[in-house]
């Protein structure tokens, strides 16, 4: 019995190392991006690390525990989504109701009228979370089943704007994007030290390219899932079927 205890003990505590690290990395993020600026058409920077800490750490505290089989990775915060709750494809609904995470939202630094952060009273739905968790809770029911081999990131926590319409960051000029994915890549492998994946599977094309520019050479095996954006003819024609079988056909789900 004492031997189980022991074991049990060592086994919470490497869980909650895990986390902790995921945190930290996190932090530190966060705090390097803060030194970065971004010009002309980007009119706001969104970084809800820093505003939305609070949620997005209790993500990791609560789901970041213990390795992972699979982690998602996906490109950068929605407006609708991580941009008001912190948390990665972060759909009010789902984040609230599913993944049983509330609280207070700050704002940014500066505000865009036209993109207002809200938090949970947001009332636009992100179509790309709400096609994400809705696939996993279509399929593990609860959390705790989902989490238990798997994670969901994103590989870069900024959301950019030009004035009302969204930006990506591979739309970026070279000298302003280089900073960005060499802190995220760093980030990105703090990420893997921290949960040991057997895969990263990036949500859609550039995911999966920054994931194998920035894991070259470490032990993780790399593919890729069509992302649930509604600008994607093919996202909406059933995204969670064409997923799932990108999956099967990886390896990763068995039926």
């Amino acid at each position: 019995m004492r031997a189980f205890r022991r074991h049990h003990a060592q086994l919470s505590a490497a869980m909650t190392d895990r986390a902790s690290a995921l945190i930290d990395a996190a932090r530190q993020l966060s705090d390097t991006l803060a030194g970065l600026r971004f010009a002309a058409p980007v009119s706001h920077v969104y970084n809800p690390l820093d505003y939305a800490w609070s949620i997005h750490r209790s993500y990791l505290q609560r789901y970041g525990a213990g390795s992972k089989r699979v982690m998602f990775l996906g490109m950068n915060p929605g407006p609708f989504g991580m941009a008001q709750t912190g948390v990665p494809f972060g759909e009010i609904a789902a984040v609230r109701d599913w993944l049983g995470l509330a609280g207070e939202v700050g704002q940014p630094a500066e505000s865009n009228p036209k993109r207002p952060v809200e938090g949970f009273a947001c009332t636009r739905a992100e179509v790309s979370g709400q096609r994400l968790w809705g696939l996993f809770r279509a399929r593990f029911e609860t959390p705790e089943r989902f989490f238990a081999e798997h994670f969901v990131a994103n590989y870069c926590p900024l959301a950019f704007f030009d004035q009302g319409r969204n930006l990506t960051p591979d739309k970026l000029p070279a000298h302003e994007s280089r900073p960005l994915l060499a802190a995220c890549d760093e980030h990105l492998r703090r990420m893997v030290a921290a949960l040991q994946p057997e895969w990263v599977i990036g949500v859609g094309a550039w995911a999966e390219k920054r994931a194998a520019e920035a894991l070259a050479g470490q032990p993780v095996r790399l593919g890729r899932i069509l992302h649930p954006s509604p600008a994607s003819p093919a996202a909406n024609r059933g995204w969670a079927e064409a997923a799932s079988r990108q999956m099967r056909e990886l390896g990763i789900w068995r039926d």
